[in-house]
């Protein structure tokens, strides 16, 4: 099968540099990996950047049969290039051509990259997630929220911008930064100390849900994932356990409280949602990651290879998922191709 896979490295492919510039860029290494995945399975794979060009570029790789039935898929790797709801950009461009992808629609992405409704529509379906507010002035009354507090932009991922402060001076200073940088208002919730777990997610009507991750703070004196922590770029990075050792009561209630997430956010095919449990035992959704990563030392890699799959198939079972929420089966084997899922 035709597979191309999309993603944003060279963000030079617009019409005019306008609008708010996506900070991320895709992890060369992993792409690539997906690309040598895809073709270990038999499947004839393009890659090539999401702008300006791909739809000509696809059309090419993937032209349509007589009967004017999609020939091919797309893995949706693409972070968007800029502007607002830049991750819903490619999926946006496919729906309009026709051509069938992987992972969540431009609904679905462009909810989940902002913050602020995911934590609406979460509480709406009765989601636990921390108390907060939107602010855009470090003046402005923090209500009934209590220190310390996370501070972070409205739309963005990869913890950009993320900050933890403890008093109003740190709030006001935090908040400006953000307003400053990444010209946006800034999502303010109450910390939750305790630990924090990765939910991963594979499927869409019948969901598998993965073994959980836990990240290891120990010691460490700032007990969250920073930017500069899911780049690998700190010594003291936390370690990932997995399975998580979290007895089987409160497992079950993560593992139900990530299907709903799941489901009220409109994702599809997979997905990650990160937690915290409070020192009471009361879990709260931080985000859900609609686009989990999938480098090699990404949580969602190492709940999938702790449940049994290989890279190789997982990124073919993703892709399998994909094409049967299409067209209602899965991909037809190929002679030369390798297994789906490990014995």
């Amino acid at each position: 099968m035709r597979v191309a896979v999309v993603w944003n490295h060279d963000h030079t492919g617009v019409i005019n540099r306008f609008g708010q510039p996506s900070p991320e860029f895709d992890d060369r290494e992993a792409v690539e990996r997906v690309v040598a995945a895809l073709q270990e399975a038999g499947h004839e794979t393009l890659l090539c950047e999401g702008d300006k060009r791909l739809l000509g570029t696809l059309e090419r790789f993937m032209p349509p049969d007589l009967q004017a039935r999609p020939s091919g898929i797309v893995f949706n790797m693409a972070y968007g290039i800029q502007g607002e709801c830049r991750d819903a950009h490619v999926p946006a461009m496919l729906e309009m051509a026709g051509v069938p992808y992987t992972g969540p629609s431009p609904l679905g992405q462009a909810l989940q990259l902002d913050k602020v409704i995911t934590k609406r529509l979460l509480r709406e379906a009765g989601v636990p997630t921390p108390n907060f507010r939107v602010m855009r002035r470090g003046t402005e009354s923090t209500g009934d929220l209590r220190f310390p507090l996370v501070v972070k932009p409205c739309q963005e991922g990869n913890s950009f911008g993320l900050q933890l402060v403890h008093e109003p001076a740190q709030l006001r200073q935090a908040i400006e930064v953000i307003v400053a940088q990444y010209a946006q208002d800034a999502l303010v919730e109450e910390y939750i100390e305790g630990r924090e777990i990765c939910v991963a997610l594979l499927g869409n009507e019948e969901l598998e849900v993965l073994p959980l991750v836990e990240q290891d703070f120990g010691d460490r004196e700032t007990r969250l994932m920073t930017w500069e922590d899911k780049e690998h770029l700190v010594a003291s990075a936390p370690p990932k356990i997995c399975p998580a050792q979290i007895e089987s009561k409160l497992a079950t209630m993560l593992r139900d409280i990530a299907v709903a997430t799941f489901r009220a956010c409109e994702s599809r095919d997979y997905a990650r949602v990160d937690l915290r449990i409070d020192r009471s035992g009361q879990p709260f959704v931080l985000e859900i990651n609609s686009l989990p990563a999938l480098g090699a030392r990404a949580s969602y890699v190492l709940a999938t290879t702790t449940a049994g799959y290989n890279f190789s198939s997982l990124v073919n079972r993703i892709l399998d998922v994909a094409h049967t929420r299409y067209f209602g089966v899965g991909i037809p084997k190929v002679e030369h191709a390798s297994s789906q899922r490990p014995t």
